[in-house]
């Protein structure tokens, strides 16, 4: 699964994704209610907490995407035999740690994508 190229982009580039995708949920839910304000510019509770259950239901989802991805970019980068040699392996780590998303998306690709396969010894 870690060399997985689906696996890899799909965990690069999910949580940033998702995570637009929360705005632009987020506007649509601001713009349902108030557009539905009554003249009088007091909003309905129903009409407030309606959407909100949806909403954090794809919340607590991103957040589960964005900690699988940090799981398998920290799993991937320990098994990368390029990192081993010097201190490369510590700083991605804590560049996924502190770039969540983006440390993740720079990683697949500099280290994934950029990487050329390298031909075995005799074969041209």
């Amino acid at each position: 699964m870690l060399q997985s190229k689906f696996w890899q982009a799909f965990f690069a580039l999910a949580p940033l994704i998702s995570f637009v995708l929360i705005f632009m949920g987020y506007a649509i839910f601001l713009y349902s209610i108030l557009s539905n304000l009554p003249e009088g510019g007091e909003p309905e509770p129903m009409a407030i907490f309606g959407g909100l259950g949806f909403f954090m239901i794809i919340v607590f989802s991103v957040v589960l995407l964005s900690l699988a991805s940090l799981v398998f970019y920290i799993v991937h980068a320990a098994n990368n035999p390029n990192l081993r040699e010097n201190n490369l392996l510590l700083i991605w780590i804590l560049l996924f740690i502190f770039a969540s998303g983006v440390g993740q998306l720079i990683y697949w690709i500099i280290e994934i994508l950029n990487k050329q396969e390298i031909p075995a010894p005799g074969n041209t």
